[in-house]
């Protein structure tokens, strides 16, 4: 694994918004082994989709990436949340973003986000356009 997708990667293509296509090309020219979510972002996915009445759009969303795929999930442990508070302070992060920030280092994942507040960090954020091959 060393692509963390934001997010806002997944929602965009789920709710079929502007950048859908890119983010449809990178998933189907990429490894799924080499990708991998953390569980807030999942979480977050099921609460917009079922706030939207798309719970059948979020069932197969998780069939889709964690069955079928085999995408991986990150789940940050005690130590990790900790660094999370750090690196939220440090680097002015919304906990999502601190949280995704926090993953990506810890597994030494390449970002991949829409998100230009990871701009302003160490941390180089990748769009799926900049890494489709």
């Amino acid at each position: 694994m060393n692509m963390l997708l934001d997010t806002n990667i997944w929602l965009e293509l789920l709710l079929d918004q502007q950048r859908a296509g890119e983010v449809q090309s990178f998933l189907q020219h990429s490894n799924t082994a080499d990708l991998a979510m953390t569980d807030f972002t999942l979480y977050s996915i099921g609460i917009i989709l079922t706030r939207h009445h798309k719970h059948d759009v979020f069932t197969d969303f998780i069939a889709d990436t964690l069955e079928n795929a085999a995408i991986q999930l990150i789940t940050l442990n005690v130590d990790e949340m900790r660094q999370l508070v750090k690196y939220q302070q440090k680097l002015r992060l919304d906990f999502d973003d601190a949280y995704q920030y926090t993953a990506a280092v810890t597994h030494n994942c390449t970002l991949v986000s829409f998100d230009t507040d990871f701009d302003h960090t160490p941390l180089r954020r990748y769009t799926p356009a900049e890494l489709d091959s």
